[in-house]
């Protein structure tokens, strides 16, 4: 790869979540590393999280800043989804296609508030920073990114099926790549509920100055570079192509979380017992009653468990074979244990396969329930149903995920999809759109 002749500016925008955060860290710390200039134009509620890393911060507000609290407590990060999902949370226990009126809607919405709230920050931003490259780790598109005159980046760290095709199972469904008799209402009925909505969206969009989007598509794909982040052992590749501005990486697992030293009480096990992490994310893990389910059942088997406990952590107690905390260094913590119970986010989606441990995935929302389904139907994991599945199942799959072979396979996958080394290229990658934008190529 050609050396930059000066370091770049390379200016960083994720998600307001703690999947497309921690990916765009990881990406990010490589290059701060090299020596190029970071910059973050995170959401408000990341403030002195990421200076912390190394980076700059230079963030937005996705909508009215909330009234300061008596205390001055700092809001959390990740706070504007948190809360949003908090208050639709009874929505996660309805079919897929059920949500796309009473959930996937309602979010697109709320993104697109917040995109139109933010672009004239954006603009202010880009002109303090003066990147030469940008970066987008979102699943909706902000106009100032693209007309900002220098190479834009779209990285999909959601869901590959977020890049979509006649031959893949339709976005957030949920349906399985082997039957397509679904696939048709499903689609139909993305585009009767949404629509009316993603007409408004794209003529705003436009009105900016920037290109029309495709159709019922929220985000434009990038003429310099687009990566995602997805095992090759797991890709659609073979039934949805992707032209040469496509690159997979293959894991993005950061290199900035605090070693992991595993607590006593579980570190040593009786024979026969298994050390499982339970993980729903910060949004999933809000959910009480949930997780006071899974600790019930799982509190009742031989095996020892670590909790990402999440933001309720002080609504309820673990059982006696756990141990765990609100917050947890997951990339360094996953490599300890056998298997996870997760909820198919694609950062613990992903990054299970990078370390090669067998998951058992419990989907609720948004791309949870495609990688959910894609794990399930290769044999990388089992699929329950989330609010449904009887002590037995969860009995049964753990056994599944436990097995002598199941374990050497995900091994084996976790060694190849390290060697392929995702991180660096997808530094790789950015870094060589900046080379050559600031190079005149």
């Amino acid at each position: 790869m050609k050396t930059p002749s000066r370091p770049l500016t390379i200016l960083f925008m994720p998600e307001s979540a703690y999947g497309p955060t921690n990916q765009c860290v990881g990406v990010g710390d490589v290059l701060r590393k090299r020596g190029h200039r970071v910059v973050f134009a995170a959401e408000a509620s990341w403030k002195g999280k990421l200076s912390a890393l190394g980076f700059e911060e230079d963030l937005v507000d996705l909508a009215p800043a909330p009234e300061a609290t008596d205390d001055g407590e700092e809001q959390d990060a990740g706070a504007f989804w948190k809360e949003f999902i908090r208050e639709t949370a009874p929505e996660f226990r309805k079919p897929t296609v059920d949500q796309l009126t009473t959930f996937i809607k309602p979010t697109w919405q709320a993104l697109i508030d917040g995109a139109m709230f933010c672009e004239p920050q954006l603009k202010q931003i880009i002109e303090r920073v003066k990147p030469d490259v940008i970066v987008e780790d979102n699943v909706l598109t902000f106009p100032a990114l693209l007309m900002a005159g220098v190479p834009f980046v779209r990285i999909v760290s959601c869901n590959p099926l977020e890049v979509k095709g006649d031959a893949v199972a339709p976005t957030f469904s949920g349906l399985p790549q082997n039957d397509s008799s679904e696939w048709d209402s499903f689609r139909a009925e993305y585009d009767r509920t949404h629509r009316e909505m993603w007409t408004a969206f794209n003529e705003w969009v436009m009105a900016q100055g920037a290109p029309a989007l495709d159709d019922l598509e929220f985000i434009h794909t990038s003429e310099h570079a687009n990566l995602y982040v997805f095992a090759e052992e797991a890709d659609y590749l073979n039934v949805r192509p992707l032209d040469a501005t496509w690159h997979r990486m293959d894991s993005s697992v950061r290199e900035t979380d605090a070693v992991y030293e595993i607590p006593a009480a579980v570190a040593d096990r009786p024979e026969g017992s298994a050390l499982i992490y339970l993980s729903l994310g910060s949004l999933g893990s809000a959910d009480v009653d949930l997780m006071k389910r899974l600790i019930d059942v799982l509190g009742k088997t031989p095996h020892r468990f670590i909790v990402s406990k999440g933001p309720q952590h002080d609504q309820y107690e673990l059982a006696d074979n756990m141990v765990g905390a609100e917050f947890l260094p997951q990339t360094t913590l996953i490599p300890h244990v056998d298997a996870i119970i997760t909820h198919g986010g694609n950062n613990t989606t992903t990054e299970a396969m990078h370390f090669g441990k067998p998951m058992i995935l419990l989907p609720l929302f948004w791309d949870q329930y495609d990688n959910a389904q894609r794990m399930d139907e290769i044999g990388f994991g089992v699929r329950l149903a989330t609010y449904d599945f009887t002590d037995e199942e969860m009995t049964s799959a753990l056994a599944t995920v436990l097995d002598v072979a199941m374990q050497a396979k995900m091994s084996a996958i976790g060694e190849r999809v390290r060697a392929r080394d995702g991180l660096r290229k997808g530094a790789d990658v950015i870094e060589a759109v900046g080379v050559a934008f600031i190079d005149g190529e």
